[in-house]
């Protein structure tokens, strides 16, 4: 990962360059906690870019913002400062219309991550559409937490003999860059069916990722196995929204049911 631009002081490109791109690949961390060839959730990584600028065809800047939809099924995902430099390097190049960025961005990440990509344009004019959106079910920060972990730890979970089908989030969820070591914050929702999740249990969980070092889609995916193992879910949903990092978030969703990943913009993002 030393050779990432991540965490290393990088010059920022001044025309269109597509080579900064730096694929990451999945299969490290999923091979850490054992997830192989065969995945056992399907699902996506939202990315959303506010900082996307650009020149029309008359040489005018532009601006808007760019949904990157990525799936979890890609071999690779792309290093998050990379991605911002490559967006940054669209800036004083001309584009015949969106469709033709969008064509391009997509493309480019298409290359990077190894599958196709889905990239929407959300031009300026667009704005007053945008609002900010809650999580569903019951929000769980109020709970009381069972131990002072440090490491995230499965054990910590518990449930009851009762069945249950519910949608549970929290806002206090933090984690750590695994190059830098920089903190990430955000939301986590999950929805699942089958025992009773002990709602403690699950916030202490949720905070032991607190000192955790890893990317965001590699933290989502170990909880979706932790949660799936442990709580013996019949069916599942792990949704987290991190807070922008850089002018970008990034919002990995896991599923092995019919959910579908809306693109959630939270009160801090």
């Amino acid at each position: 990962m030393n050779k990432l631009p991540l965490g290393n002081a990088t010059e920022y490109p001044r025309e269109y360059a597509p080579q900064v791109l730096c694929p990451v690949a999945r299969s490290e961390a999923r091979d850490s906690i054992g997830v192989g060839v065969h995945l056992p959730f399907s699902g996506v990584d939202l990315w959303n870019a506010y900082e996307l600028t650009w020149l029309d065809a008359s040489g005018k800047p532009a601006v808007g913002i760019a949904t990157l939809t990525v799936p979890a099924s890609s071999p690779n995902i792309v290093e998050s400062k990379s991605l911002k430099l490559y967006l940054g390097s669209l800036a004083m190049s001309r584009y015949g219309s969106v469709g033709d960025l969008s064509a391009i961005i997509a493309r480019d990440l298409a290359n990077t991550v190894g599958a196709d990509v889905d990239v929407v344009i959300q031009p300026a004019t667009d704005a007053k559409h945008l609002a900010i959106a809650a999580l569903p079910g019951i929000c769980i920060d109020d709970g009381l937490l069972r131990d002072d972990p440090r490491n995230p730890d499965a054990a910590l979970l518990q449930v009851g003999d009762e069945p249950a089908e519910e949608n549970l989030h929290s806002h206090l969820l933090r984690s750590l860059c695994p190059v830098t070591g920089q903190p990430d914050t955000g939301s986590v929702l999950i929805h699942y069916s089958g025992p009773r999740i002990d709602r403690d249990s699950l916030l202490t969980y949720f905070v032991s990722f607190r000192e955790h070092q890893d990317f965001h889609e590699a933290c989502v995916e170990r909880m979706f196995l932790d949660i799936k193992a442990r709580c013996r879910s019949e069916r599942l949903t792990v949704y987290a929204r991190y807070n922008r990092r850089g002018g970008i978030d990034i919002n990995p969703f896991r599923s092995d049911c019919d959910d579908l990943a809306e693109n959630l913009r939270l009160w801090r993002q």
